[in-house]
């Protein structure tokens, strides 16, 4: 399997499809899944003349399943070492949930200081800050992430079944469209990975405050959100996002879920393209 070895000694499994002179697309998986869930995107942005590029985040997918470095600042520096060993330039960054707030990170601390970075997507991503403060009243409260805990802490398989079932793809709504086949995957995703690495990962997409990511990124930024998301609340999430960055452009869908990249991809995929190549 193709990895790379990052300086704190973790294999990082990543794909590299295409040709090797095309524009790169990188693309940042949510918690707890692998670069497996952004399969679809991958083969539709390869047949449409990019570079795709795909990473197991450590702990998840493929990639080592270390006891420590699961946080924001590993997650970026991971990335980075992809970025780095494959040498690629001009590259399109795209983070669905976790994996958005692994680009921010990644964009203002290593894509935009080394002149790597060409755009940057975030989908459903939970920067600024999930975690509800004072100065965070839009946010979620810290009782829900310990539930997230003590449910994966106690069945872990049971958890990942349920939360697949129901409000990540919006499932659990009157009239949705319900596929066995995505509960399923979603599950095989979460299993591959290790509990530890997931365990901990719920402090790392909920309290760390990426404010100062946000303001720091001044590539143009695409945020996507649909407004049903029942796992990242849009108000405190895309709204956010938009206001903090330099140079965004804000897309609202009416009704989508958190996981709206598989559940409305050919929506999500055609807008992405128009806006990847324009400008």
């Amino acid at each position: 399997m193709p990895t790379v070895t990052t300086k704190d000694g973790v294999e990082i499994f990543y794909k590299d499809w295409g040709p090797r002179d095309a524009q790169p697309i990188f693309f940042h998986h949510g918690w707890p899944l692998s670069s497996d869930d952004w399969d679809a995107q991958m083969l539709y942005f390869l047949a449409n003349g990019f570079r795709v590029v795909a990473s197991d985040r450590r702990g998840h997918g493929r990639s080592s399943q270390v006891s420590d470095g699961h946080d924001m600042d590993h997650y970026a520096a991971d990335a980075s070492a992809v970025v780095e060993h494959l040498d690629l330039k001009n590259v399109i960054h795209i983070g669905h949930s976790t994996g958005g707030g692994e680009v921010a990170r990644y964009v203002a601390q290593y894509g935009q200081p080394q002149g790597r970075v060409a755009k940057a997507v975030l989908v459903s991503a939970v920067p600024p800050l999930m975690l509800k403060t004072e100065s965070n009243p839009e946010g979620t409260p810290i009782e829900v992430f310990d539930e997230f805990r003590s449910a994966l802490a106690a069945n872990r398989a049971q958890f990942y079944l349920d939360v697949a079932a129901g409000p990540f793809y919006g499932f659990n709504r009157a009239g949705a469209k319900v596929s066995q086949g995505v509960i399923d995957n979603w599950w095989r995703q979460g299993m591959m990975g290790s509990a530890k690495a997931h365990y901990e990962g719920i402090k790392a997409f909920s309290e760390t405050d990426q404010t100062d990511d946000l303001k720091a990124i001044t590539v143009p930024t695409l945020v996507v959100q649909g407004d049903d998301d029942q796992v990242v609340p849009y108000a405190a999430a895309s709204l956010l996002q938009a206001k903090l960055l330099k140079n965004a452009t804000l897309k609202v869908y009416k009704g989508y879920p958190h996981g709206m990249l598989t559940t409305h991809a050919d929506a999500i995929k055609r807008y992405g393209q128009v806006w990847c190549m324009s400008g």
